[in-house]
């Protein structure tokens, strides 16, 4: 969330750029709770100080009449006033957390995703000489993708994955995680970009797949009725992507400077409902309610938080080139990039068969607004404490890049090529 002292001096930009995101936002009844809320916050806190100031008169001796009757009269002020205070704090952090991040001064501001724009585009796609096949279609025939088994067990849009095609999966993880932890190629890309950020690897992490509502809510990524599914007896709600409990884990938690930044590359399994999307991607694996993901997650300090979306937006441009797959980046416009996001980025990957690209990647920095609610600090060598700055960003969505590498690696046989770089995770295996 944002910092209400922001809030009091920029309502007028809040508001402006709130609108820039599509949130219509009540800033004046806001700032007027939030002036209510100090108000009775002050009264209760001169009842308490004069309780301690009559407590600390009449230690070791008996009360007199009068204090006695003091003392109570301050209780059952104080009482009246916390009964007041309650449902206005309630209310303050309703309307406080409904205030959308500001975005970056050099999003482009749009009111659809429409308004994206396509800052490069990498690579040429393949000219075939047949009609390329979906990427559900050479799956199915090859006995790698059987959907229809999966919906008598489970539903609509829940798959087997088999054979080779679990053998490719596990390459592309090993092949991510491989290339994340290697020191040099971190520091290639910091290098090429001219990136002033420390020369550190990713620590790989298996997360959990369940998480609290408390820490869920307060990272600004759940959403219930559209995303994500519950299990009510537990006040657990599933992993809808990996970052969402990874970005979670410093909870309530102070960091050493000297320990940022702290890159994960996190693998789970995530769960969507994806209510809204009938009728939209229900052929194929590319929309699926479980779904295998890598992902990765920063936290540092304030001043390199951009640096480190750059960084991250790098690795992304670098596995994908590394898959030789063609592909445009997007910078997402205001309405597009999300609550909590200050600034997004977006990979999307050809798709042959469809003659578009999709989205198979995307890239948010949060700046702060994620850690305060999370209330995630550092504690700087010098000054005092500060909230960290949390980033995260797609390695792969395994079901969105293994269509996309059937799609783009297919042959006239109806068989899949190996693409190079993963043939060594897969035992020398160059074609399925």
């Amino acid at each position: 969330m944002l910092d209400i002292n922001f809030i009091r001096e920029n309502s007028e930009l809040v508001v402006t750029k709130s609108k820039q995101k599509g949130y219509d936002v009540d800033i004046a009844k806001l700032l007027q709770i939030d002036s209510k809320r100090r108000q009775l916050q002050t009264e209760a806190d001169n009842l308490r100080k004069e309780r301690n100031q009559l407590s600390a008169a009449l230690k070791g001796r008996r009360p007199s009449e009068e204090e006695q009757l003091k003392g109570r009269k301050l209780k059952e002020d104080l009482a009246v006033i916390e009964d007041q205070l309650k449902p206005i704090e309630g209310e303050y952090m309703t309307l406080l957390k409904s205030v959308p991040n500001l975005p970056l001064e050099d999003v482009p501001v749009g009111y659809s995703e429409d308004e994206n724009v396509v800052s490069k585009v990498v690579g040429s796609p393949r000219k075939f000489d047949f009609q390329p096949k979906t990427h559900h279609e050479i799956g199915e025939k090859l006995g790698l993708i059987d959907k229809t088994r999966a919906a008598k067990i489970s539903g609509s849009r829940f798959v087997y994955l088999k054979g080779d095609l679990v053998r490719l999966q596990l390459a592309l993880m090993n092949f991510v995680m491989g290339q994340l932890t290697d020191t040099s190629l971190i520091e290639k890309l910091i290098s090429e970009n001219n990136l002033n950020i420390p020369i550190k690897p990713f620590t790989p992490v298996l997360p959990p797949a369940l998480i609290k509502t408390e820490p869920y809510q307060a990272s600004s990524r759940l959403n219930a009725e559209e995303m994500t599914y519950r299990l009510a007896q537990d006040d657990l709600w599933l992993n809808a992507s990996a970052e969402h409990s990874l970005c979670t884990m410093y909870w309530d938690e102070i960091i050493a400077e000297a320990d940022l930044p702290i890159r994960y590359i996190g693998y789970s399994t995530s769960f969507r409902r994806e209510a809204g999307s009938y009728g939209k991607d229900v052929e194929g694996i590319f929309r699926m309610h479980q779904f295998d993901k890598l992902e990765m997650e920063v936290f540092s300090i304030p001043e390199k938080g951009l640096a480190e979306h750059k960084l991250l937006v790098a690795i992304q441009e670098h596995l994908v080139s590394s898959l030789g797959l063609p592909y445009q980046l997007i910078k997402k416009c205001t309405f597009d990039i999300g609550k909590p996001n200050a600034g997004g980025i977006d990979i999307n990957t050809w798709f042959p068969a469809q003659s578009n690209y999709r989205e198979t990647h995307t890239a948010d920095y949060m700046t702060d607004y994620q850690a305060r609610d999370l209330s995630i600090r550092v504690k700087r060598l010098e000054g005092p404490l500060e909230l960290v700055h949390t980033n995260d960003a797609t390695a792969f969505a395994m079901g969105r890049i293994l269509a996309a590498i059937i799609e783009n690696y297919q042959d006239k046989n109806g068989h899949i090529e190996v693409p190079h770089v993963l043939v060594p995770y897969m035992n020398g295996q160059s074609h399925i």
